[in-house]
């Protein structure tokens, strides 16, 4: 009996010679102690959690090289790889998760619009039910802080630079001519249905060193990953007629829209000031087409054409019988982009684009055919060292020849046209020092063939979380973009454009409030120059032109106060001259306006199932020349104003009637003025106002939704 229980004892005593303790303390940046935090040998049950104090203790038969694992909500987890005799005694500090939902944003000039945006200015939505866009995505972002009205045009005019300086992406992947061509005082429209996208973002400026081209700033649409479901769209308007559909089979899904446009009827039911040989018709199609191979990999090809013709005449002072005015358009575009992520962090994305677009326009007499084929050839790489270390670099390519034929009075023609390749490369990190402090510094590099001149673009962003619902931004950058076609047709002798961005912005973000502040100086420098009234083939160019653009952009978006009711103000001042095309003197040029503000307000009455919105913009006149007195762009027009009224009744969860009204009180607005060419025999130059076709435009459309949950429609959570 003795020796077995000498046995025992000796069992007992190697048992307990086998436990290792380990121990330490668990602390944040600041020292204070973290109570709470597990603690535990990787791979094992052996563990604890800290006391009050952040210390932990616990015994364990683990031997040799171990793996000590410590981890708590909000933090950092930490992970020790050692041999187990060196788990004793440590002091262990966490640092603040970087990835969690209160961190700070690096966001400075930029507005998002999706589900899935931190922070979201827009919501998809939004696009088709704000009363004045009539579903057209730029018409939308119209109505944010930074741009100016210019509704005879339609696309978007960012902080003193005019519609050029703006370029689009989808996927990543540049959209060389996004836009539907038009007459004079004919807003345009995009080419693109919202109902296709996920996300948008529209960043004013500051953007990332991976986008190029853009002297302003640029609007990013993402297209869906992967539908939820299968759907049928159909749509009916007093306009015209569209239809959509989405098929998943597998790991495949195809989303195609097709619709036709015919103002034909609706001219003839409300004629405007012009007389229109062929009202404006359109016909237009997209499809998407996704594969994902993998969870971690995706291909997406995106494919449109549209077309698209009108013939009109115009009143102009200078032409008894009008201006006839006629085009024809055609446009084909491909978007391919796939992505990837492998091991270690990596990720791979990339893709293709190419345009080919043809125009042939009759000017009185004069015929011009414009022929233009563009591609984009884009690689990238995305490599996460950590939660705070993200590294973006990659390379791109852009191909586009342009020709153009003009025939004077059906006579002899003139061919004019131009090659503008350009190899671009960008390397980009984003730094998060804490979850208050980030930074992003990124580097852009062009050269482009016609000149072979390289430029260097520098960006820098740094953002400071100041408490749970503030954040101070700023941002620095500079941007180059080639003359534009207009230009390069007659000249290739030309450096590309360039400005420089400086901005200051503050944010606050409170459940469903969101409130903006930005103020932004724009330097111009080598804009370009041309003597004549108008660019032509004699016309000497050169890059001496410059110029700047200063403002404050406000932003205030609430939906909490006021059940019901969802809103947003907007209000931009501007202070902008520039030097360019053939000015004789530095001047505010003529699309820019002093002061922008808009409100647009949704309210959703439950008793008649409707949505009633609201819209309204206003802006300060706009300068021009007026031959009579001295000076150049010496006076202004008088300021504009537009309310915009609409109505979404929802017959059934698939069904919605809509209804909109734009400018509803039928206001006057003038654009500018047309004077004579020649003075009368007083010696006055008289003149003609530019006004848009129709002070008003009316749209109904009947929308019907047929998808596998019966419940989804195009419109839904109203």
């Amino acid at each position: 009996m003795k020796s077995k229980l000498l046995i025992f004892s000796f069992l007992i005593s190697l048992l307990s010679f086998a436990q290792t303790q380990i121990s330490g303390r668990v602390i944040d940046v600041k020292g204070n102690p973290i109570e709470g935090a597990n603690v535990y040998l990787d791979g094992t049950y052996d563990g604890t959690s800290t006391d009050k104090d952040g210390k932990y203790n616990f015994t364990t038969s683990e031997e040799g090289t171990q793996t000590l694992v410590i981890s708590f909500i909000s933090f950092e987890t930490f992970y020790k790889t050692t041999t187990i005799n060196k788990l004793q005694n440590l002091i262990v500090k966490l640092r603040e998760d970087v990835n969690t939902l209160d961190a700070v944003v690096i966001n400075a000039g930029s507005f998002d619009a999706g589900e899935k945006a931190r922070a979201v200015a827009l919501k998809p939505l939004d696009i088709v039910t704000t009363a004045n866009a009539l579903g057209d995505v730029v018409g939308a972002f119209q109505t944010l802080p930074g741009t100016s009205a210019n509704d005879e045009d339609g696309r978007l005019f960012v902080r003193g630079g005019d519609a050029n300086e703006t370029q689009i992406f989808i996927d990543g992947i540049r959209v060389f001519n996004p836009f539907v061509p038009t007459s004079s005082n004919i807003p345009t429209r995009g080419r693109f249905s919202p109902f296709l996208f996920k996300g948008m973002t529209f960043s004013t400026g500051g953007y990332s060193a991976e986008y190029g081209q853009a002297l302003s700033s640029v609007l990013t649409l993402n297209t869906i990953d992967k539908p939820d479901q299968e759907k049928t769209e159909i749509q009916l308007m007093t306009v015209g007629a569209g239809v959509g559909n989405t098929q998943i089979w597998g790991k495949n899904s195809f989303s195609i829209n097709t619709s036709y446009i015919n103002l034909a009827p609706y001219q003839a039911a409300f004629p405007g000031r012009d007389e229109w040989n062929e009202p404006f018709e359109g016909a237009s199609g997209e499809m998407v087409y996704r594969y994902q191979p993998n969870e971690d990999g995706l291909l997406k090809l995106y494919s449109s054409f549209s077309y698209s013709n009108l013939d009109v005449i115009q009143n102009d002072i200078n032409f008894v019988d009008g201006f006839n005015f006629a085009l024809e358009n055609t446009n084909l575009y491909f978007n391919g982009s796939y992505k990837q992520r492998l091991d270690n962090g990596w990720k791979v994305s990339g893709g293709i684009s190419y345009t080919n677009e043809t125009t042939d326009f009759k000017l009185q007499d004069n015929t011009v055919n414009d022929q233009e084929n563009s591609a984009h050839f884009k690689a990238k790489l995305t490599k996460r060292f950590s939660s705070r270390l993200k590294l973006n670099f990659g390379a791109e390519y852009f191909i586009t020849d342009f020709n153009e034929r003009f025939n004077p009075n059906n006579t002899g023609a003139f061919n004019y046209g131009f090659n503008n390749n350009i190899f671009g490369a960008f390397a980009e990190t984003d730094i998060f020092f804490s979850k208050k402090l980030a930074t992003k510094i990124g580097l852009r590099a062009e050269n482009n063939e016609f000149s072979n001149k390289m430029t260097y673009s520098p960006r820098v962003s740094l953002a400071y979380k100041a408490g749970t619902t503030s954040q101070f931004s700023l941002a620095y950058g500079r941007f180059y973009q080639n003359p534009r076609s207009e230009y390069l047709k007659f000249s290739t002798d030309l450096n590309p454009e360039n400005a420089t961005h400086y901005i200051a912005n503050y944010q606050f973000l409170k459940d469903k409030q969101q409130f903006r502040i930005e103020a932004y100086y724009k330097a111009y420098d080598e804009l370009v120059k041309f003597d004549g009234q108008f660019a032509s083939p004699t016309s000497n160019f050169n890059n001496n032109g410059d110029g700047f653009a200063k403002g404050v952009d406000v932003f205030w978006r609430d939906n909490k106060n006021i059940k019901n009711l969802d809103y947003w103000l907007s209000y931009s001042y501007l202070d902008t001259e520039r030097d360019h095309r053939n000015f004789p003197t530095k001047a505010v040029p003529n699309f820019a306006s002093s002061h922008n503000a808009s409100l647009v307000g949704k309210y959703w009455v439950e008793q008649w199932k409707t949505q009633l919105g609201l819209s309204y913009r206003f802006a300060t006149g706009r300068t021009y020349t007026n031959p009579n007195i001295s000076g150049f762009l010496n006076e202004k027009t008088k300021n504009y104003n537009s309310v915009s009224l609409n109505a979404a009744y929802l017959i059934s969860q698939q069904k919605i009637l809509y209804f909109s009204v734009n400018n509803v009180l039928g206001t006057e607005n003038v654009f500018g003025y047309n004077y004579s060419n020649q003075p009368n025999v007083n010696g006055t130059f008289e003149r003609q106002a530019l006004r848009p076709n129709a002070d008003q435009f009316f749209f109904i459309g009947f929308f019907w939704s047929i998808s596998d949950d019966n419940k989804s429609n195009q419109l839904d959570n109203l």
